[in-house]
């Protein structure tokens, strides 16, 4: 999933050195202007037509190699000064960055054409310019971090994941070569093993009761140093902040454009946390072995690997249809009844809106999710048989708490799948007919007729749900308090 970015437009020297055009032909401009020279003169002397030169150093043509050594000798200069990587003059650098913004999508969407940015242009013109479209791509960007944005990411990233079978082999490999790398014997991960991974990765570990509240850790990648909260919760796992934050560095991630960027990038994380806390190749024989036994269970996952149910669930769902040929579901609701994680490869029919997005929807009460709020016994799993109008599913679920209310976790699968699970002969009963509007959506005529206008509910809404989402490079995140923190805890 790791995803890969295409870099600017590049000519290729004899060293198969990268440069990029623009920045050669400023070089080229500049070294000129250096010596007194015109552009007519230049052109003369390398046996060239002053308008081609003039491409040249605008960045509009890429010259070959035995043009670029005769304008080098007849600079009195190199070859390799011309494709030096030393920065240029503030000049040249503002110009270079005008000429990339009036190709960019911003320009093009506001219908202004391209211009020639001469010399008796004032600098400072240039640096407002640039000001002025940095601040309209700022405006954009906040402006698409909006619920509908985020719900087209989920639909987008959802696809991807039901077209891998939520199974994503090099992130497997990842965590393969790291749990090699620091001589982990297999088996669930402690949390000396979580230290060894960032001593290898060239972090320390650092636990301060100032964290900022907005973040689960800081990475200080200039002084390798992670810090995390030292007031953690009872119900946290001290090897899953660690780990999430390390996955981060391990897959290169970059600070995301968009909020489909971040929020794959936190799929990734979690998925490689998850692959690094239940190591593919020592969980397989065991769930193969639990399969032919017919005992699969989720809770006996968890209770191997020290996990929290949500873990073990996710981790499941990664592995049960690659490895053991079972389609599944995955479901995460809140106690309001809105659905906040979903996955599903099994057919099984979740709610959506417009944009086919299921996160935010109502899970319909008579789904295993909602039932398992009433259920007295929280001690031990709940398991239902739900039968809907697209077949029969059985779900296992669990209630988890969190800082922003309980929680339920099902993992569900289709009837014929029942007999390798843990809970199949459950009495337990539902029907769910959410696709018909009487079942969840719309009261019974009857109710709807006698208390629509006699009665009128105080809505217990969300907050979130009454806003965008946050705004900023990582949404949700006071970029101020990060910094303000890493100043005051940097080496001195």
């Amino acid at each position: 999933m790791t995803t890969r970015f295409a870099g600017a437009t590049s000519t290729v020297t004899a060293d198969d050195q990268e440069v990029d055009p623009l920045t050669m032909g400023r070089r080229i401009r500049q070294l000129r202007t250096a010596r007194g020279m015109t552009l007519d003169e230049l052109a003369g002397a390398v046996d060239r037509a002053p308008s081609q030169l003039s491409m040249i150093e605008n960045g509009r043509r890429e010259p070959k190699l035995t043009l670029l050594r005769a304008i080098a000798r007849a600079l009195g200069t190199t070859l390799d000064a011309l494709l030096e990587s030393e920065p240029l003059d503030e000049r040249s650098t503002l110009e270079i960055q005008m000429e990339r913004a009036m190709r960019g999508q911003t320009f093009q969407a506001l219908g202004i054409e391209p211009f020639r940015v001469g010399k008796t242009m004032p600098t400072e013109a240039l640096k407002a310019m640039l000001a002025l479209q940095g601040e309209i791509e700022r405006l954009r960007d906040e402006r698409s971090a909006t619920p509908e944005e985020a719900r087209r990411a989920n639909v987008a990233l959802r696809r991807l994941m039901r077209t891998q079978n939520n199974y994503f082999p090099d992130l497997e490999q990842h965590a393969r070569d790291l749990l090699d790398a620091v001589g982990h014997p297999g088996g669930p991960l402690t949390q000396r093993t979580a230290s060894d991974i960032a001593a290898h990765l060239g972090f320390t570990l650092h636990y301060v009761p100032d964290l900022p509240q907005t973040t689960r850790s800081v990475a200080d990648i200039k002084n390798g140093r992670l810090y995390l909260s030292s007031r953690v919760r009872a119900q946290s796992d001290p090897r899953t902040a660690v780990l999430q934050a390390l996955s981060s560095r391990i897959l290169g991630h970059s600070e995301p454009h968009s909020y489909a960027e971040f929020l794959r990038q936190r799929v990734e994380t979690n998925y490689l946390t998850g692959a690094l806390l239940i190591p593919e190749g020592h969980v397989v024989p065991a769930l193969a072995d639990a399969k032919a036994r017919r005992a699969l269970s989720i809770e006996d996952l968890r209770d191997t690997y020290s996990v929290s149910y949500e873990t073990a669930a996710h981790r499941f769902t990664n592995l049960a249809t690659v490895h053991l040929g079972i389609r599944v579901h995955f479901l995460k609701v809140h106690e309001s009844g809105t659905i906040t994680k979903a996955y599903e490869n099994d057919d099984v029919n979740f709610p959506t809106d417009r944009l086919g997005s299921i996160e935010g929807q109502m899970c319909c009460r008579k789904w295993t999710s909602r039932v398992v709020f009433d259920v007295d016994d929280h001690f031990n799993p709940y398991y239902q048989y739900t039968d809907t109008g697209n077949g029969t599913y059985w779900c296992t679920a669990r209630v988890e708490g969190s800082s922003e209310g309980a929680h339920s976790v099902s993992v569900g699968v289709r009837f014929d799948d029942t007999k390798w699970f843990l809970g199949r002969d459950t009495p337990n009963r539902g029907v769910s007919k959410h696709s018909v509007e009487v079942c969840c959506r719309r009261a019974p005529v009857e109710l709807e007729s006698a208390w629509r206008e006699h009665s009128w509910p105080n809505v217990r809404t969300p907050r979130t749900l009454l806003a965008t989402l946050p705004t900023g490079s990582f949404p949700g995140v006071d970029s101020t308090e990060v910094y303000e923190f890493l100043e005051a805890h940097a080496p001195r």
